[in-house]
């Protein structure tokens, strides 16, 4: 269907969606190009005030992964007419004190009324175009690091069936409200190929973009993923999103299982996440310099996109 959407060609488009990128990129000048992306969501938490705090980190995340830093954001609502104002005013302060954080000027939005509750926003950063990140950078006898962990599909799943102990959703929420800024700095700095942002399409949805984008396989360590407290136990009662069972669908084609993956881990390796961390390939050497956990390897292309092993 893309392809056939017209499009003007420009020189300065660095990045668009040819490669299903994170963020779009257009160079402004030598030293400096704009990076621009959007995302908004239905709630996947109670609190008002949390949700629009989610939304904003997880929306923040796309300039992240891109090498950039963000600049300025519209907010994006859909809300019904008749709904509660103090939630409403809880949801917009939520995303607002996310933003600040970010260092990122909210300079307004747009609403509209709608009965389903959905927020987010469209962001702007900068970035040096030779320094952007993208799904190609990918180099054979690089180092894969994923920044957070996984599992915040399943936990939102358990939590809504109401088998979900607090204190884990209380992790999974502290995970997803935490900004990849650092880390996308310590990426640059650590000299990184290639970056993508784990969010909805997890972990082997996104790293499938990598390695068709780069012409390279990459191998994932299973032992080596770090799940969030519960998420293996919710996952084998059976707490599975739908998200999470389209993602395998479509994206199980491409992954060879090499050995025996417990099936709980095999299922959150494809768990849709919101607000999810950095998947990184970067030198070896590097690794120590980036926060978050090394999982795996990429190699030169294989049979497979995707070894799990």
């Amino acid at each position: 269907m893309l392809p056939r959407v017209p499009r003007l060609k420009d020189a300065n488009l660095l990045v668009g969606f040819d490669a299903n990128d994170d963020a779009g990129v257009y160079r402004i000048s030598p030293e400096c190009a704009l990076v621009q992306t959007t995302d908004f969501f239905t709630p996947i938490v109670d609190d008002p005030y949390t949700f629009g705090a989610i939304a904003a980190a997880n929306a923040l995340s796309d300039v992240y992964a891109m090498g950039g830093r963000p600049l300025t954001a519209l907010s994006i609502l859909c809300y019904p007419g008749d709904g509660d104002l103090d939630d409403l005013e809880a949801i917009l302060r939520g995303g607002a004190e996310k933003m600040i954080e970010a260092g990122c000027v909210v300079l307004g939005g747009h609403s509209v009324s709608d009965e389903e509750i959905k927020f987010g926003y469209a962001v702007t950063g900068t970035v040096h175009p030779d320094q952007v990140k993208t799904n190609a950078g990918a180099r054979a006898g690089d180092a894969l690091v994923l920044t957070k962990p996984l599992g915040t599909g399943v936990i939102s799943t358990a939590l809504k069936r109401g088998t979900a102990r607090e204190e884990d959703v209380e992790t999974s929420i502290r995970s997803m409200l935490a900004l990849n800024k650092d880390a996308g700095e310590a990426m640059q700095r650590a000299g990184a190929h290639g970056c993508t942002d784990v969010t909805g399409f997890g972990l082997l949805g996104h790293a499938r973009e990598m390695a068709l984008a780069g012409g390279v396989t990459l191998e994932i360590d299973w032992r080596s993923v770090e799940f969030l407290t519960g998420a293996l136990e919710y996952c084998g009662q059976g707490a599975i999103p739908g998200g999470l069972k389209n993602n395998r669908a479509f994206v199980e084609c491409a992954v060879s299982v090499d050995g025996a993956v417990p099936e709980p881990v095999l299922r959150l390796l494809y768990d849709p996440q919101t607000s999810g961390g950095l998947l990184i390939a970067l030198p070896e050497e590097s690794v120590p310099l980036v926060p978050g956990r090394r999982i795996g390897r990429v190699a030169k292309r294989g049979e497979k996109p995707l070894v799990v092993k």
